[in-house]
């Protein structure tokens, strides 16, 4: 009797299907999945090459560039927000919008200049994993060098999106090193938020340099493909539809998620920025050491002043955004080269089905790491890929903001005249960036 009462039990019991989550499925369940892209572009912006660029502000001019980020936050924010609404609305990234409504050489002229600033600065970007790591593990430099590209681009050819973008948004957590290390120093913050206000510096040469690098460094081109393109993947990843195929009213949850997205990840980066110039000024630049190349030689710098710990946590956030910011850089070349040429692209793909927008990623960052065997300066390749990028920036704006404007291209979800005056005005700042960039003395 009981054991016919527990036969008909266990048959009951396996007739319900088993409803529990597998791994992944709990995986993409957490919190952090519901995080666009904005939050990856923005980290990405906070490279390797960009943290060396905050670290020397801090370092020559102490608290007196802190005005930078605050100045800086909007503009980036719309200019972004501009680029993912594009990508939402349309359904396609931004050299698909740029082929269809400019003359080709447009577009063309863009996407080579963009391939080529974008490896220069995965060379610069390698070099300087490359030389945290032997700091931190004694190995090598360029053996380590290579392991990192081998990471990035296994991650990318052989990963699916959905999965490897998880990764990238853990990842984004190494920004917060740079906030911890002034947890470890003085700081004297009522004099912080004197100066990040009120700077106090003369508007010579080197000061106007320092706001072009910092400005350059903070609003690029590369950011512009990658996050138009991501809000195409991940439409493309839930099954959804163009924005201007639907109605205004069911359209508005998904716009309302990529201003909180967009705006919420460039603060992230403007903040993370914030904290390194801080981090640097109330450290190096306090001990009158003013100058540094390398976002390598910022870490080091910080060991004898800072202790062992806050220069860990320093060169483990280079690391971490040095693994978000090299696959950026490939993917936002390859995402721009492949809709000029129409060639199948996205990082969802198999690499079998979209092959001239992998070989594209592996070209780029192969030659950012030939870069390091050749004669040419990882410093000096990011030298170039400033100018490159403050020169295409300004031109690049401006039609992205005419792009976002047209009904033609947007519907009836063009640009609000809020984030269309930001984005000229933050079009006008590169400009002059770009012009004072290029002036000699």
């Amino acid at each position: 009797m009981h054991d016919r009462t527990r036969a008909t039990h266990n048959a009951g019991r396996s007739s319900v299907p088993d409803v529990r989550p597998t791994r992944w499925e709990r995986v993409k369940r957490h919190p952090l999945t519901r995080v666009g892209p904005g939050l990856i572009t923005g980290v990405a912006d906070d490279d390797p090459s960009g943290i060396a660029t905050y670290s020397q502000a801090g370092a020559q001019f102490g608290l007196d560039m802190l005005w930078t980020m605050p100045l800086a936050y909007p503009l980036m924010s719309a200019i972004q927000a501009i680029c993912a609404n594009i990508g939402r609305v349309t359904g396609k990234g931004l050299a698909a919008n740029i082929k269809e409504a400019f003359p080709p050489v447009v577009l063309q002229g863009v996407v080579l200049l963009l391939l080529i600033a974008n490896t220069l600065n995965i060379a610069a970007d390698v070099a300087a994993m490359g030389e945290v790591a032997e700091l931190v593990s004694g190995i090598d430099r360029h053996l380590m060098t290579a392991f990192f590209v081998a990471v990035t681009l296994g991650l990318q050819i052989f990963v699916p999106y959905h999965r490897y973008v998880w990764f990238l948004k853990w990842l984004t957590l190494s920004l917060l090193a740079y906030a911890a290390v002034l947890f470890t120093v003085h700081v004297p913050w009522g004099e912080v938020a004197l100066r990040s206000v009120w700077p106090h510096f003369t508007l010579n040469a080197d000061a106007a340099a320092m706001i072009v690098g910092v400005f350059g460094t903070t609003i690029s081109p590369y950011l512009f493909f990658w996050q138009a393109s991501e809000e195409v993947e991940d439409m493309q990843a839930k099954h959804g539809a163009a924005l201007r195929t639907v109605p205004p009213k069911a359209a508005a949850p998904e716009l309302r998620r990529i201003k909180w997205d967009t705006w919420t990840g460039m603060f992230y980066s403007d903040i993370s920025a914030y904290f390194i110039i801080l981090a640097t000024a109330v450290t190096l630049h306090v001990n009158g050491v003013t100058s540094i190349e390398t976002a390598a030689q910022a870490a080091s710098a910080l060991k004898p002043l800072a202790g062992e710990f806050a220069y860990i946590l320093f060169a483990l956030g280079i690391l971490g955004v040095g693994l978000i910011g090299v696959p950026v850089l490939a993917g936002s070349g390859a995402y721009a080269f492949s809709e000029a040429m129409g060639w199948r692209s996205g990082l969802e793909r198999k690499a079998t089905d979209a092959r001239g927008f992998y070989g594209i990623i592996a070209v780029s960052v192969l030659a950012g790491l030939a870069i390091q065997y050749s004669p040419i300066s990882p410093m000096k390749a990011l030298f170039w890929s400033a100018v490159i990028n403050g020169v295409v920036a300004v031109p690049l704006m401006a039609v992205i903001i005419v792009l976002a404007s047209k009904k033609s291209v947007m519907g009836a979800f063009t640009a609000s005249r809020t984030l269309v005056v930001l984005g000229w005005i933050a079009t006008a700042v590169m400009g002059a960036a770009a012009v004072r960039m290029l002036m000699p003395g």
